[in-house]
């Protein structure tokens, strides 16, 4: 439960990512029942940056930011393979924790983080931020009203060119490479429209050798109905952001799937055999409903227990695609 003497919930920022600089702290900023209290990073000269336009302490070190009585709940930004042992510090700090995605590597952590929250009483949540968006909802609504016909396959990409050298994604035991930093979006997108029941069907991963981690792969995923769902990923591409969904009677296409700008109005886009129509979607700004949400969550106005659940599943699938995935070194 919200514990705060003030009448706005305080947030302490864990880590400077570029994430948190053009998106999230923007949100937060723009949200009247939010303060940011401190932001703290391995250097302070990095956190002073944010705080001049944020406001809040700027503090050397994590775990001062965990000591501070005026801080409420923690936004952890951090790579990957930090979370869990940062979100772990944090719940046992008693501070809510909205996370990036992955919330960790690998279901076990996962669920005892999740487990240790609602212990606690506390609120533990993933950013995977594109479930927020409008757009998605529109198009469930197109398919149960069959503009496709029966679904018989969904696709998605989520692929991005090379990044400078000394990338954190690049990093195996700090960024831990494509598939884990954001190879789950389609994944999860994946989730959202087929449900929970996906298995493994196959999975191909191009592997750097000298770097250690996972650039691009492809995942075959189906339900226990037979519809496949063709997933593809990668930091050696060129850019791609989108899924589509195939069906008896036609396909239906949204572009800039995971990413939008709160100002970008997307474009559903369906097809079938004798013509084509687009519909103008409203533009919605999905890192302002996360924020929303968490904020909704600790204050004991919204359940957040199907998001977490997901969380979970997405955990479960995600591990289950990288043990049986064929690692092709390059």
């Amino acid at each position: 439960m919200f514990k705060s003497t003030s009448d706005r919930l305080r947030i302490g920022v864990m880590g400077c990512a570029d994430i948190a600089w053009r998106r999230t702290l923007p949100a937060m900023e723009g949200n009247g029942a939010v303060r940011i209290t401190a932001v703290a990073s391995r250097e302070r000269r990095s956190a002073a940056r944010f705080t001049d336009r944020f406001g809040g302490a700027p503090l050397e070190g994590y775990d001062a930011l965990l000591d501070r009585d005026d801080v409420d709940a923690v936004y952890i930004p951090l790579p990957g393979l930090l979370h869990a042992a940062w979100v772990e510090r944090a719940l046992d700090a008693g501070k809510h924790v909205l996370v990036e995605k992955p919330l960790t590597a690998g279901h076990e952590d996962t669920r005892r983080l999740l487990a240790r929250a609602r212990e606690r009483g506390l609120v533990l949540l993933e950013n995977y931020m594109f479930l927020y968006h409008s757009q998605h909802t529109a198009v469930h609504k197109a398919l149960a009203e069959g503009a496709i016909g029966e679904l018989r396959c969904f696709s998605s990409a989520f692929t991005i060119p090379p990044k400078p050298v000394g990338d954190i994604r690049y990093q195996r035991d700090v960024g831990g490479g494509a598939f884990l930093d954001f190879g789950g979006y389609p994944v999860r997108a994946a989730q959202f429209f087929l449900g929970s029941e996906l298995k493994v069907a196959g999975a191909v991963f191009r592997h750097d050798r000298e770097r250690g981690v996972v650039m691009s792969g492809s995942v075959l995923l189906c339900t226990p109905q037979g519809v496949p769902a063709q997933l593809t990923f990668g930091m050696e591409h060129s850019y791609r952001n989108t899924y589509s969904l195939s069906g008896s009677t036609g396909r239906l296409t949204l572009d800039r799937a995971f990413t939008p700008p709160e100002t970008y109005q997307p474009v559903m886009r369906i097809e079938r055999q004798d013509h084509a129509e687009q519909f103008v979607l409203p533009a919605d700004h999905q890192f302002a409903n996360v924020i929303d949400t968490f904020v909704g969550a600790v204050l004991g106005e919204r359940d957040v227990t199907e998001q977490q659940e997901g969380s979970l599943r997405q955990a479960a699938l995600i591990e289950e695609i990288r043990h049986n995935a064929l690692l092709v070194g390059i």
